[in-house]
């Protein structure tokens, strides 16, 4: 008898409340009782780290790991690597430093979050505030992108058809992406704002506040004229939505890996 279990991964940080919105987001999944469920990190939170995590699903029996990668692009190394790693892929497509896991269990792989529609209403409620004449305003999405090729591409198609997305829900004049890597933040920015005499709103296309929301992307935009509250994706409710339709296919893909 094959028994499934959930393992939400994510990156992990030193803020408790970054954890704590994550754990918030699994308590209120609408899931069946005899579905177990555990959040795994891939640093920073001690005794909560992946293999942690795969220990105390495999402790309770589980035989069918529901892995979902919660990360904002599947242009991630990271999502990459540990795809890889617990064993859902033979070989990683750049080189990595993440040892395998111990793994029993059959490993069933999610997807990212990419441009799912629920995000883009994630992002749009997150810069909602900032909007004051949506006929003259810009969204610029600013993610961390990738300086490797494969994961680059990756990167930029998720985040074009997000904002494609975003513009449909906010009614904004328009919308537009930006990465960190490699650096298009500065140029974006200026020309929506110098060149197009558009109101930009800056909305940063991540997870959890912390050194890149706070720091790097207001350094790369010094001296423009731009909106922006730092406000990640989390906490919000809709997360939970995401996390259930993953879940939902992994099930799906769990069955019919079983009945063939």
């Amino acid at each position: 008898m094959k028994k499934p279990g959930v393992l939400i991964i994510s990156h992990g940080s030193q803020e408790k409340t970054w954890v704590e919105s994550v754990d918030d987001a699994i308590s209120r999944l609408n899931l069946p009782d005899s579905l177990p469920v555990e959040a795994g990190f891939l640093e920073l939170v001690d005794g909560r780290l992946i293999q942690d995590g795969i220990n105390r699903l495999e402790a309770q029996g589980v035989t069918d790991l529901l892995v979902v990668p919660l990360f904002v692009s599947s242009g991630s190394t990271h999502v990459d690597e540990i795809e890889y790693a617990i064993g859902a892929k033979d070989a990683p497509e750049r080189e990595t430093d993440l040892e395998p896991f111990e793994v029993k269990a059959r490993v069933h792989f999610g997807y990212p979050v990419d441009n799912d529609p629920d995000i883009a209403v994630m992002v749009w409620d997150k810069v909602r505030s900032l909007s004051q004449q949506p006929e003259q305003e810009t969204i610029l999405l600013v993610g961390h992108g990738s300086i490797h090729d494969g994961f680059r591409q990756r990167w930029e198609a998720g985040i074009s058809s997000l904002a494609e997305r975003v513009q449909q829900i906010s009614g904004v004049a328009h919308t537009d992406y930006a990465l960190l890597n490699p650096e298009s933040v500065y140029d974006k920015a200026k020309y929506w704002s110098e060149e197009r005499g558009s109101r930009v709103i800056v909305a940063p296309l991540f997870l959890s506040a912390g050194y890149f929301t706070q720091h790097v992307i207001p350094g790369r935009l010094k001296e423009l004229d731009y909106a922006y509250s730092g406000e990640t994706l989390l906490p919000h409710p809709l997360l939970g939505q995401w996390l259930e339709r993953q879940i939902q296919f992994l099930l799906e893909k769990c069955d019919g890996a079983v009945k063939s």
